[in-house]
């Protein structure tokens, strides 16, 4: 007999609540449930949190103890500020992983996103930057890791690859995430890789582009390889992409530093709007076999997470517009889109968007009660 999944509430029970005893007028769990059902709701600031809870305050009395009523926004906001991110993640990975299953061959895009608005010039604090994990089939944030101040993406991807169950998935990350450390990282999880190549990785990408100029011209008589092509288009835009995968990378440079590298793959892009043409080429590297439809749909599926992450995130939830900054918020706001996101992906009672969804959360009690698990 399977273990019940665990609810958000019993995860999120596990963080410690950073204030001290006399300044306790609510309960952690009480803020952060008003906290995440307001965002599910269309909330964006604090100020809006606070309204919202009062507006279906006595709905929260039937779930929560609300010793004192609904928090003010001053409150949420210290909260928020001086919870440990690393606690507010580890509950998050802990619910996620109650409801994740690992599919085989699944993708799973880790990519990096700011928060431009999360700066703080007058104390010298950069916007926030997050790197994300995103799973294709599942449709749900799998992790995140906030990248270092005066670092990159480079540090983070590993530290997150650190947390993440992907055994058996394919790893895709843009150019960034295009180092030996990471693919050996990638590998030693069980998984698969797909890595961009650009100018970060010179040489590799100097290799790539002489070898299938090569090959294309030579209409690859010399060496073996499998294509795959895929059209898309409406409404007077047509894009036609073309796929080339080979094994043949015995000539690399330096190959022997990429764990498990097996092949390497090349993306044509030709794209056409009301009669005006443009070509792209890009270029990656792989631990699986070279098989092209294999890669390009793990090339498509890369794309999954701007789409359907950081696009959602940004337009749906204002993410790039939102202005709290107080020590540990920006970070913590960031994990709680990311739940508020997985709660309303993971219902599959609605077949909606999301925006349709969180519209009916707000109208709805019991939709919304549903979605979070109360």
């Amino acid at each position: 007999m399977e273990d019940r999944p665990q609810s958000l509430a019993e995860c999120l029970s596990t963080i410690r609540d950073p204030r001290i005893d006399r300044t306790k007028r609510h309960k952690l769990i009480d803020i952060l449930i008003i906290a995440i059902c307001a965002t599910i709701c269309g909330a964006e600031t604090l100020e809006e949190m606070e309204l919202f809870g009062r507006s279906k305050e006595e709905w929260f009395k039937r779930m929560l103890e609300l010793p004192n009523g609904i928090p003010s926004h001053d409150t949420i906001g210290r909260v928020l500020a001086r919870i440990n991110p690393k606690e507010f993640r580890e509950s998050f990975l802990g619910w996620v992983g109650s409801i994740y299953r690992v599919i085989k061959n699944q993708v799973v895009a880790i990519d990096g996103k700011q928060s431009r608005r999360t700066h703080d010039r007058r104390k010298g604090k950069g916007p926030l930057q997050m790197v994300s994990a995103w799973g294709r089939e599942n449709g749900l944030v799998l992790g995140q890791q906030k990248v270092a101040d005066g670092s990159n993406e480079i540090t983070a991807i590993p530290e997150l690859l650190k947390i993440l169950e992907v055994s058996g998935c394919i790893v895709t990350i843009d150019a960034m995430g295009c180092q030996t450390e990471i693919a050996s990282a990638i590998v030693e999880k069980g998984a698969d890789y797909v890595l961009a190549v650009k100018g970060n990785q010179g040489l590799l990408l100097d290799d790539l582009t002489k070898y299938f100029d090569w090959a294309l011209e030579d209409k690859f008589k010399q060496t073996s390889y499998t294509y795959h092509q895929t059209i898309d288009g409406e409404h007077g835009r047509e894009e036609i992409r073309r796929y080339w995968s080979s094994e043949d990378i015995g000539w690399i440079r330096n190959k022997d530093a990429w764990k498990n590298l097996k092949s390497i793959a090349m993306v044509e892009s030709e794209r056409t709007v009301d009669g005006q043409t443009s070509r792209q080429k890009r270029y990656y590297i792989s631990s699986l076999a070279g098989q092209a439809e294999q890669i390009g749909k793990a090339i498509r599926g890369h794309w999954s997470i701007e789409n359907s992450l950081h696009w959602v995130l940004d337009v749906a939830f204002g993410e790039d517009q939102s202005r709290i900054r107080k020590d540990h918020a920006p970070e913590n706001m960031a994990i709680l889109r990311h739940i508020a996101l997985n709660l309303l992906k993971h219902d599959k009672t609605e077949k909606v968007g999301v925006k349709s969804k969180r519209l009916n959360a707000g109208w709805n009690e019991s939709y919304l009660m549903k979605v979070v698990g109360l």
